[in-house]
């Protein structure tokens, strides 16, 4: 059954919280402005870097070897990422010769999720019920069970072992002959499963302790005192006990022997009685990797090292891809990139200076709450109004950026702008034309 949650919020604390409202909606709208300004330069010295990076570039058939007189000189190339490094997870003896290990942790848990209804009275108060409701679920991190607001699930979970998500990255990778940056590691991607080769020794070891903490959490179950998530931690960074380094080899053969808590499949390595049947308390570590491969560059040579370009605007250009892509499509995807970028933080600009002049405006509509239908009438209006002025405005800030940035394109945009107010208020004329029509018919 559903918990719910009932509050009631008076007239007065509302009215109060609106005026508050005001110097937020203040901070938003001067928030959101900043941000659409800021937006509109980073697009353009964005756009400038690219199509000067393009005019420069040049097309490098054979990296194998280095070639002194590409040096300082804007390259796209495609080659073979290798690397020698070897990537050890210390905390469960796994290792391998790659540019990337990553394990992802997921424990099972009861996770709280919530509903939330409000309704406006007569007299100008707010009624908010909120309902709760739990479900079991796999999830990224413990989930603290004291918190739940209902009683009857509060310190449900424990799990067998808290432990971080963890990644490695190779610091040695090269791209034919030259050496990669950091940032330009980061980017290689095509995780594949790593399978697990560990020794029966170590996973005896582990499924011993797991069923001691498992068995001493279910006694606790049992006297109503269950372990809350995060207190109960069988295997722990730096545990100088249960991390003794194993050097391990990926044969892909899964143990053979059967342990009662602690299952190995592929590349996961499951804590608890059944994977097909997980319990709250259960955790499920997945190992990944990434292997070299071939990958296309474009950035700047400097000796053995590659490096970014550095565009007359000061902005910077290294970008890696998996696979063989060539120059044009590579510059391609910037463009495209910076393009949904754009978009996406105008749309979060605009919200923002809707927000702001609805949390200004929204004293309006709460003094009037003591008429609720009265108060969503006059709620829809300023909502409107919010935004009309919302998207006005922003068109406004975007236009004068770009007229400070591209006065051509500012000066279309201003024109549109122009369009729009004046179709609004012809709208609101003839509107008022036709209700005097009405009320002398």
């Amino acid at each position: 059954m559903a918990y719910q949650e009932t509050k009631t919020t008076g007239y007065g604390t509302r009215v109060s919280n609106s005026l508050k409202g005001i110097g937020i909606g203040f901070l938003l709208l001067l928030g959101g402005t900043a941000l659409l300004w800021w937006n509109e330069g980073r697009t353009v010295q964005i756009t400038q870097m690219l199509e000067e990076a393009q005019t420069v570039a040049v097309h490098v058939e054979d990296v194998s070897k280095p070639d002194p007189s590409l040096n300082g000189k804007l390259i796209h190339a495609t080659a073979f990422t290798q690397t020698k490094d070897s990537l050890n997870d210390l905390t469960f003896g796994v290792g391998c010769v790659a540019i990337q290990l990553e394990r992802k942790v997921q424990y099972y848990q009861w996770v709280e999720h919530s509903e939330t209804e409000t309704k406006d009275k007569t007299g100008g108060s707010q009624e908010t019920v909120t309902t709760y409701y739990y479900k079991q679920e796999w999830i990224g991190n413990p989930v603290n069970s004291q918190e739940f607001k209902d009683p009857d699930y509060q310190n449900k979970n424990f799990v067998l072992m808290d432990i971080e998500n963890k990644s490695y990255m190779a610091e040695n990778v090269t791209f034919g002959a030259y050496k990669l940056p950091k940032d330009l590691i980061g980017s290689i991607s095509g995780t594949v499963p790593m399978e697990l080769s560990l020794s029966e020794e170590r996973l005896s070891e582990w499924n011993r302790d797991i069923k001691k903490s498992f068995e001493s959490t279910s006694a606790s179950t049992v006297n109503n005192t269950v372990a809350v998530a995060g207190e109960t931690s069988t295997i722990a960074e730096g545990d100088s006990v249960k991390v003794e380094t194993v050097a391990t080899t990926e044969t892909g053969q899964i143990v053979k022997q059967d342990y009662n808590y602690v299952h190995v499949n592929g590349n996961v390595l499951y804590f608890g009685k059944n994977p097909n049947n997980p319990q709250v308390g259960d955790v499920s570590v997945t190992f990944t990797k990434i292997m070299p491969g071939d990958a296309s560059v474009i950035a700047v040579v400097s000796g053995n090292n590659l490096q970014s370009y550095i565009a007359k605007n000061g902005k910077k250009l290294s970008v890696l891809t998996s696979g063989a892509v060539s120059m044009d499509e590579m510059f391609e995807t910037e463009h495209l990139s910076n393009s949904i970028i754009s978009w996406v933080l105008r749309f979060i600009g605009l919200f923002l200076v809707v927000s702001g002049l609805k949390g200004i405006f929204g004293i309006l509509v709460d003094l009037l709450r003591v008429l609720p239908f009265l108060a969503d009438i006059v709620g829809l209006g300023v909502g409107l109004i919010c935004k009309v002025l919302g998207l006005v405005w922003s068109l406004l800030v975007i236009a004068a950026a770009w007229l400070f940035y591209r006065p051509v394109t500012a000066g279309i945009l201003l024109a549109v702008i122009v369009v729009l107010i004046a179709y609004l208020v012809k709208r609101g004329k003839n509107n008022k034309k036709a209700k005097v029509l009405n009320v002398q018919m």
